[in-house]
């Protein structure tokens, strides 16, 4: 039975018998659960159905909790004051009437009973009340601080730069960090609201940035607001710095001594930290040898050190427009782990051999020592792919090799084709800024060859680690990529067909070459990025778990993250899974070591990688905005990437976002027309779609909320419809696209390819599906 099921049977159970209390073991002998992996699975189950609140857990044994009716779930609000929680295993968010919040904060981890069920056939969700504030998510504000305030025993207030709290008024106590009016600040939240004071919040300053025109303030304003760890503590320091920086003599047993393969690193030029070295040559049987070697990170980390829970508290490196921050301290992510050329570098190595057909025939995965021969830069191996004289003169001996890796690249590329790997490009902004921070320029990533060459050599070592543990069915960590909610697929349906595109596919058995086919259909044309947002934002998140599950966008039947320990814990975790299982086999007593941890990591890591990309996109989104900021009644071309009832959201061929409100359309009266996704004039019938191009002027700039407002300049040049909207017509976005008879499920938000929160923004999911393409661009950032 799948994990849904069991819950639902453990559930029914429980309650029907809430008068006694069950051990884990016990129902799961109960369930005739016999197997190696039955206790896990009912283990996993009861957590689940803990998390959500449908059951308690009482001295080790779990029970109905007949007393607490509801769901826990995760509230978020809208700034109208209603909300929705998200509960799992629920096919819609609940709504919640502004009356029956009980002041719930964003974010917060809420329980709820249900007032209605909700009904499919008239499109109305689930409606509920909050019974209990669980958690609230919120413990800490930043932003600019005012000495002075109208409310007596409070020294300030704090205008606070997240948007979604800037309804609320932040009210400063004394015995804090002293600050001066105007420096940007942290602050602790002592008191939420409260029915007297629902709109504020207080506390004490815990920590001053510095004012806000100082260089590098903007940015770590948005590094603390997200609580993302700058700074590491003194005893990871001295454990890092006791490291050697070289590697010792007594570190080379038990390895693989590789020294003498041509090992090549192929990295952006800015890159520092150089996680992966490949190798690729042709064998006598004319099939291919692929080495992917990747840093032995695992090897300097132990496990439960001060070193290793900063790193799972980091979960990630952040890469930010002008810095990077660390998972680990850089004598370790720069120096004895990265893979710097001429030198003995420790190395966990996947050896695989394919066939002409980018079938893999045999592999191997083990221990090494070996040393990089050159520190290649995709710049360089792009011009020798292009023919360039003078640089494969100055790389003669590896030309022959990087011939072959070419050859071998296309041959896995048309393979991952073939089974229906999802394959676009989005464009990505490189951010260019002087040494004060400001911005002086943005320019579009080039991706090029060597690049995606790059990417299939790493696709290819995750799928074979992943494989080869999946068929040992041991405990292991996956990245996986799930196949789409059927009404998000629905949605994107009619969304193709709206924009005359052709939707082929059933889409209850979505298949990853249905998407590919559609996007096919835009290419070259102005709604191509359009459609291809659209399709991921109705894709799952990919994440990390101890299922494996597959990974839809790649089409690949087993998937998971080795090849970037340095800045990614998950790969850590599964260098030292390779390790441990090497070391005591597959036997039931090592499989129980990391059996019951694994679930827990994935779904922190994910937390915490999800973390690390709103900060990036925050960090994006504000530089971009400033980069406008001198820019006011300049005009530009632009094309529409977004529709709502208030609005269109246009994008400038440099990736710059912004919005033209409904009120700066002053030609005619504009109705939303949520079938054909348009705004349509009452009177004239001009139409404005996603993906028309229009030419804009930009009328303002706000970087504290990274938004821009642009204006049409010349409206009459618009295309007219035929198509007739309702006076009365009310269109709907987000998850449910159902009308609650209170509101939609949130105000509808900008497609902001680099903004998950400032402003209008909402996540445009820039990264392609298989996660590498956009790791080897942000790894990059320094």
């Amino acid at each position: 039975m799948d994990a849904k099921q069991l819950q639902d049977e453990l559930f029914n159970f429980l309650k029907a018998n809430h008068t006694q209390s069950y051990s884990a073991q016990t129902l799961t002998d109960g369930l005739r659960l016999s197997d190696a992996n039955g206790f896990t699975q009912v283990v996993q189950a009861l957590a689940s159905l803990e998390r959500t609140g449908q059951i308690r857990e009482i001295d080790g044994s779990f029970q109905y909790d007949a007393k607490k009716e509801g769901y826990i779930g995760t509230f978020r609000s809208n700034v109208k004051g209603f909300g929705f929680v998200a509960i799992d295993g629920f096919d819609d968010d609940v709504f919640i009437n502004p009356d029956n919040t009980a002041l719930a904060l964003n974010f917060d981890q809420v329980r709820v009973s249900l007032l209605t069920k909700g009904d499919a056939t008239t499109g109305k969700g689930p409606e509920g009340r909050v019974e209990e504030i669980i958690e609230h998510q919120l413990d800490q504000v930043v932003g600019t601080f005012k000495l002075g305030s109208d409310y007596v025993g409070y020294i300030g207030t704090i205008n606070v730069t997240d948007k979604k709290y800037a309804t609320y008024q932040f009210l400063v106590a004394d015995g804090g960090v002293n600050a001066s009016d105007g420096e940007v600040v942290v602050a602790t939240i002592q008191q939420y609201s409260t029915p007297v004071m629902p709109k504020h919040l207080t506390g004490v300053i815990t920590e001053v940035i510095g004012y806000q025109d100082e260089p590098g303030v903007d940015i770590m304003a948005i590094v603390h607001q997200h609580k993302v760890p700058a700074v590491f503590p003194d005893e990871v320091m001295q454990q890092a710095e006791a490291i050697s920086d070289h590697v010792l003599d007594s570190e080379w047993e038990g390895r693989e001594d590789i020294t003498d393969q041509p090992l090549v690193t192929i990295d952006s030029i800015e890159s520092k930290d150089l996680d992966d070295a490949v190798v690729v040559w042709k064998k006598e049987n004319g099939n291919f040898h692929l080495g992917v070697h990747i840093a032995d990170v695992s090897h300097y980390v132990p496990e439960g050190s001060p070193l290793d829970l900063e790193a799972y508290n980091r979960g990630t490196s952040v890469y930010l427009t002008d810095r990077v921050i660390p998972m680990l301290p850089r004598n370790i992510s720069n120096g004895i782990a990265s893979l710097n050329p001429g030198v003995e570098r420790l190395a966990m190595s996947a050896e695989m051999e394919f066939n002409p057909h980018g079938e893999l025939v045999d592999y191997r995965l083990h221990q090494s020592v070996m040393k990089s021969h050159a520190r290649m830069t995709y710049r360089a191996v792009n011009a020798i792919f292009d023919g360039d004289l003078e640089t494969r003169e100055e790389y003669v001996d590896l030309v022959p090799m990087f011939e072959d890796m070419k050859e071998l690249h296309l041959i896995l590329a048309k393979k991952r084709t073939d089974r229906g790997a999802i394959e676009f490009d989005a464009p990505e902004a490189q951010i260019i800024v002087d040494a004060n921070g400001k911005p002086t320029d943005i320019q579009l990533r080039e991706r090029g060859l060597s690049e995606r060459m790059i990417e299939s050599f790493m696709l290819a070592a995750n799928e074979t680690v992943a494989r080869h543990f999946d068929h040992l069915e041991v405990p292991f960590l996956y990245r996986v990529h799930t196949t789409p909610d059927l009404d998000k697929t629905v949605r994107f349906f009619e969304f193709v067909k709206a924009l005359g595109g052709k939707a082929q596919g059933d889409p209850n058995k979505i298949r990853p070459m249905d998407f590919q086919r559609i996007h096919d259909e835009f290419l070259g044309q102005p709604s191509e990025q359009m459609v291809s947002t659209m399709m991921l934002r109705s894709m799952q998140r990919a994440e990390y778990s101890d299922e494996s599950l597959g990974h839809f966008g790649l089409g690949a039947k087993y998937y998971t993250h080795f090849t970037s320990p340095i800045r990614r814990y998950p790969d850590l975790t599964v260098h030292r899974l390779i390790k441990w299982y090497q070391q005591a086999g597959t036997g039931e007593e090592a499989q129980a070591k990391y059996r019951d941890q694994l679930a827990e990591i994935g779904r922190d890591t994910s937390m915490r990688e999800r973390r690390a990309i709103d900060t990036e996109r925050d960090t994006d989104a504000m530089k971009k905005t400033e980069f406008m900021e001198d820019k006011v009644g300049q005009e530009f071309d632009a094309v529409v990437n977004g529709v709502m009832k208030f609005g269109m959201f246009v994008s400038l061929e440099n990736t710059v976002e912004g919005l033209i409100h409904t009120s700066n359309l002053t030609d005619d009266y504009y109705m939303y027309e949520e079938k054909h996704m348009a705004l349509i004039g009452r009177r004239f019938h001009h139409i404005y779609q996603i993906g028309q191009p229009i030419r804009v002027k930009l009328i303002r700039v706000d970087k504290e909320q990274s938004s821009l407002d642009f204006v049409l300049v010349d409206a009459a040049a618009a295309p007219t419809t035929d198509i007739k909207v309702a006076d009365d017509h009310r269109g709907s976005f987000g998850k449910n696209s159902r009308n609650h008879k209170h509101g939609s499920k949130d105000k509808p938000k900008q497609v902001r390819r680099h903004n998950d929160g400032k402003s209008f923004g909402a996540p445009n999911h820039r990264r392609k599906p298989d996660d590498e393409r956009a790791n080897a661009n942000r790894k990059g950032r320094h």
